[in-house]
């Protein structure tokens, strides 16, 4: 179980689907903490961090033994109003569960996103899972709501809470309209440099 501090962040590569694959296949196949059905084709995760990218960031927890968890930014609706909001998700190893991994992740995630001018940020989360509720209470994020019988899998109904976090510099943003998200692929090497490599924010 690693501790944060040896932990390296990095954006991710279509080379880490196989990696990734192996982190997230057990939620798929064990738990309803993924609504997926089957565990993605490492292709498939390849074209997914390749279609996620030039917009928004997947980053990758490492360390010398190999990639021990990722999180990442969508979408959260389509429509243009909603495009100064993101959803987000963090999967760790199971064997680097509580070692800091997902703080880490979600720190850097957060200011990459504020950097891109997005305002808001939300999760969603299968209930109950008092580890994702202890890690996004920890983060900033509050509950907003509950959509009962959102999901069966696994022979039993699930409901499915959403958590809202307000990014760092949006909360004084009142007056005029906000600045246009920018890309990613938009962000200059020092911004990512420091988003990747600066721990000191939440």
């Amino acid at each position: 179980m690693p501790a944060s501090a040896d932990v390296r962040r990095r954006l991710a590569s279509p080379d880490d689907a196989p990696a990734i694959r192996r982190i997230y296949a057990p939620f798929v196949e064990e738990t309803a903490i993924s609504f997926e059905g089957d565990p993605p084709s490492a292709d498939e995760l390849r074209e997914r961090i390749d279609a996620t990218l030039p917009q928004y960031p997947w980053l990758v927890a490492g360390t010398d033994a190999g990639v021990v968890g990722y999180a990442y930014a969508g979408p959260f609706q389509s429509r243009p109003a909603y495009r100064w909001s993101a959803e987000c998700s963090v999967y760790v190893a199971r064997d680097s569960h509580r070692s800091g991994v997902g703080r880490t992740l979600y720190t850097a995630l957060f200011d990459l996103l504020a950097r891109q001018n997005y305002r808001t940020v939300y999760a969603g989360m299968t209930v109950p899972n008092a580890a994702s509720a202890g890690l996004h209470d920890s983060m900033g994020f509050a509950p907003v709501g509950t959509f009962e019988r959102a999901g069966y899998k696994h022979g039993a109904w699930h409901d499915v809470q959403w958590w809202q976090r307000t990014l760092d510099g949006a909360e004084d943003d009142t007056s005029g309209p906000p600045d246009e998200p920018r890309a990613l692929t938009e962000l200059t090497e020092r911004e990512l440099d420091a988003a990747l490599h600066d721990d000191s924010g939440n």
